[in-house]
Order: structure tokens, then sequence, then C-alpha cells
């Protein structure tokens, strides 16, 4: 398979304006979704039911998102991409400001899920902006300063979350809404008139499918770490360790308002914990990859991830969660830019990889509508121990494909050989 010519980078090439705008939204918006995920399960549970009916409030989001993404990929092509990002932008703030009311435990589940059609099109949208607005020579420079935007507001966004949640459950949901009107508003104001269509007459790139892409042992491998990505860090996580953290961590004799609030702070400060891992993460190996080569710290990320996401279940104790949550995140920092960089390689400059990258993220959220529900249902019927152990599994047994892939980047597969 021949490889994309490389491109020098060039410290002299700025990010454009354009950029940095939904650089600054996605601070906002990963800031704002940080607020909720410490409150939601036991958002959930205050409407008197078990872990598995408040894991599904965090599945259904995910499921909005897997069926509406083709829907997504075909209003982009007939609208554009920043009209599609700015009603995606709405839609969330609408749904969660609803959120903020529900009064049921379904108006909850309906509310919250109808979430995902608006963040699966501004998901794709934003990704199909950078693609086409960043130079060819700062690409990775690119994607490592949009997501890193997306760390900081993820690490700060669990903790303001757990102070908000003491004002009251419904209070993060209010905010949250609040911001995501912000974000839209900056982009409305500083992305007027950005047209991103392909040029008239310009080539057409041919299509690589699902098909073509399973031919290619590292496209095998990285569907399968994607669902179990999908499960654990973005599924199971979010959804069971605030309920861990409430069940275990805090003190149960407590009075209620007390103890309400402890439970968004550790699960605020677990959240964050594992953001703060997974910047560091993400930092070194997006930095490193393209030296060492990406099944390394695919692997290996898989690894950690794993063991440490199966130890959760053992933590008495703040310090032990965080310890653990730290690791895990390092795991999953390390996993994700190399994985990204890997599906890159596969695809190339000179393909259209909709089709393929589509399956991917589908691939990712299936994985975190099914893992949550599972977990749920091994807490409610087992312990929480059990749920993490299983999905610590999952996560190792993703790594198995991996060794046996191939290395996809050209310099490293030129040395090895």
């Amino acid at each position: 398979m021949s490889a994309d010519p490389v491109t020098t980078p060039d410290a002299r090439v700025r990010i454009p304006r354009e950029i940095w705008v939904l650089i600054a939204s996605a601070f906002v918006i990963a800031l704002g979704f940080g607020l909720i995920t410490p409150v939601l399960p036991q958002f959930a549970q205050s409407f008197g039911v078990g872990a598995t009916a408040s894991s599904v409030v965090v599945s259904a989001f995910a499921f909005f998102r897997l069926l509406f993404a083709p829907a997504g990929g075909r209003l982009i092509a007939r609208l554009g991409e920043r009209p599609v990002y700015l009603a995606g932008l709405v839609i969330v703030a609408v749904s969660t400001g609803a959120t903020a009311f529900a009064q049921t435990y379904w108006q909850l589940l309906v509310f919250r899920g109808l979430g995902g059609i608006g963040s699966v099109m501004f998901t794709v949208s934003a990704v199909a902006l950078i693609v086409r607005l960043a130079p060819p020579s700062i690409r990775a420079r690119v994607s490592s300063v949009y997501a890193s935007a997306f760390l900081i507001g993820g690490v700060g966004g669990p903790v303001v979350g757990g102070l908000l949640g003491g004002l009251g459950l419904r209070v993060p949901f209010l905010v949250y809404a609040v911001a995501l009107l912000a974000a839209a508003t900056i982009v409305f104001v500083f992305l007027k008139d950005t047209s991103l269509r392909p040029k008239e007459g310009a080539p057409v790139l041919p299509v690589m499918t699902v098909r073509d892409g399973w031919r290619d042992s590292a496209y095998r491998a990285a569907v399968g770490s994607a669902f179990a990505n999908g499960w654990g860090n973005f599924g199971v996580r979010n959804a069971i360790l605030p309920l861990f953290a409430a069940a275990v961590i805090v003190d149960r004799s407590l009075d209620q308002a007390t103890r309400e609030t402890h439970q968004s702070l550790v699960a605020g400060a677990a959240l964050a914990a594992f953001a703060a891992g997974n910047a560091i993460g993400l930092t070194v190996a997006g930095r490193t990859s393209d030296a060492v080569g990406r099944k390394p710290y695919i692997v290996g990320g898989l690894l950690v991830s794993g063991v440490f996401t199966a130890a959760t279940g053992l933590a008495t104790s703040l310090p032990m969660l965080i310890a653990f949550s730290v690791a895990a995140g390092l795991g999953s920092g390390a996993l994700n830019p190399a994985q990204q960089a890997s599906l890159a390689d596969v695809v190339g400059r000179e393909r259209n990889g909709g089709p393929a990258l589509a399956a991917f993220q589908m691939a990712q959220d299936t994985g975190a509508i099914i893992g949550p529900v599972i977990a749920g249902t091994l807490v409610d019927h087992g312990s929480f121990g059990l749920a993490f152990v299983v999905t610590g599994v999952i996560t190792l047994a993703a790594a198995l494909p991996w060794l046996r892939a191939r290395e996809t980047h050209p310099v490293r597969r030129v040395t090895v050989a």
C-alpha cells in the first residue's frame, strides 16, 4: 500500500482564524458537557430508578447519535457545514434546557436522548470544517490544539459541575444550555460566510467503502478498539463512576443534602482526574507516535486503560479512585491520537474515507450505547466491581487484534523492514 507524501511541518504557518473560532467553541462545549457528567446518573436516580435505568439515560444520547449519523452527513452535503453546526448546537441547548425541567424519568430519557441528534450534527460538521480549513503542513498541530481545547474543558467541567451539583441537580443542565448558546453565538458571529463546499470542477476523490477498509488488518483492529473505547471510556465511565462514588466513596452517615453535595464533588473529582490523565497521554502520544509508530501507543493504551478500569471497583477511598482514574486516563489518552493517526494512514489523502470513517465512529457509539446498559445490569444484579472488571476485560481484549495488525506509519514501517 502506497504511503502518503510526507508534509514537513512549518512553524511559520499560522492556524487560520476560522479554526481558532472552532477551538474556542470546542472549549465551551467540553466545559459545559463536563458540568452535567457528574450529576446526570444521580439526577436519573432521583426519579426512583436503579443503576440500569440511569445508565440507559447515558446510552440514549449515544443511541440518537448513532441513529442520526447518516442523515447528518446528508444534511452537511446539502446545506453546508456551518448551518448544520449551528443547528446542532441549538438542538443540544434546547434539549439540555428541557432536561433541567424534566418531571419524570421518561421525560428525562427523551429530552436527553434527543440531544444526541444535535451532537452528531455539530461533531461531524466540526471535523469537516477543520479538515477543509487546516493547511496541510500544520494539520497535526491543528488537531492537537483542537483536542487540547476539549481536554482542558473536560478537566474543568466535572469540577465545576460537582460544585454546581451542590446547588441542585438541575442547575448544571441550565448552565450547559447557556454555554451551548454562547458557543453557537461565537460561531455565528465569527464564522460568517465561510463556505466549504468543493469548488465546481474539482476532482472527485474515489470513495473508500467499509468493505475496502475491512481488507486492512489495521482498520479491522481500529473498529474493535473504537467499540471498546466507546464502551468503557465514553459509556460506562460516565454512567457508572458517579454512582460508584455515591455508593462506595461518600460517607453514608451524612444527611441527605450534605451527601448529595459530596457525591457530586467526588464524582466530579474522579472524572476530572481521568480527563487530566487523558490530557497527559494524548500530549505525549500526539508528539511522539510519528517517531515510535502507532501500534505501541495503541496496544499500550488499551492495556493500561483496561487494567486500571478493571481495578476501579477496588477503590475504597477518594485518593485511590483518583489514582486509578488518572492511570486509566493516561491509557485512553495514549490510545486515541495514535488510533486516529492510524485511520488517517489507512485512508490516505487520495481517497474520500467518509463511509469507512463513519463506520468507525458508529462502532464507538455502539459501544457507548451497549456498555452502560450491561454495566448497569451488572451493578443491579451483581456489584460495581463486576461491572468494572467486565469493562476492563473488553478493553484488554481489543488489544489482541492490534498485535497482529500491520503498522500503518510509513516511516516506522520502512525502518522495521
